[in-house]
């Protein structure tokens, strides 16, 4: 049995410089979830867009409506084919955006780990 006052072994001098990298560490880690639920939304989006495109090629040249935001706009299906085109390119040129941000997380995240782990080793947790 320890009493409260005594320091054990394993107790470790918590510096305003590990605090620091401990809260960075927190915060990549918050940013990381939110991007990857992000990029999981982003991907189904981009799912939809292509099974579009799709139905938007068997139709005959008839006129469609195209949802554009909360609203839907009526045009030829040659425009709304060029419109599909865009927002695909836009949808994946977000994909990479987000694919890049959740990277430099998770770099930054290794990094902090490997000094945190070598200061404090089994007494944090991840």
């Amino acid at each position: 049995m320890q009493m409260l006052d005594e320091k054990s072994d394993n107790d470790v001098e918590v510096s305003w410089e590990d605090q620091q990298q401990i809260n960075r560490f927190s915060r990549l880690h918050a940013t990381f979830s939110d991007v990857e639920e992000e990029l999981k939304a982003r991907r189904t989006e981009r799912e939809e867009l292509e099974d579009l495109g799709m139905e938007l090629e068997l139709l005959d040249g008839d006129r469609v409506l195209y949802k554009v935001g909360e609203a839907y706009i009526s045009m030829l299906q040659e425009e709304a084919l060029a419109q599909l085109e865009q927002d695909t390119k836009e949808a994946d040129d977000e994909l990479e955006r987000l694919q890049r941000v959740m990277d430099e997380c998770e770099t930054g995240m290794k990094e902090l780990k490997v000094k945190l782990y070598a200061k404090f080793g089994s007494n944090i947790s991840t």
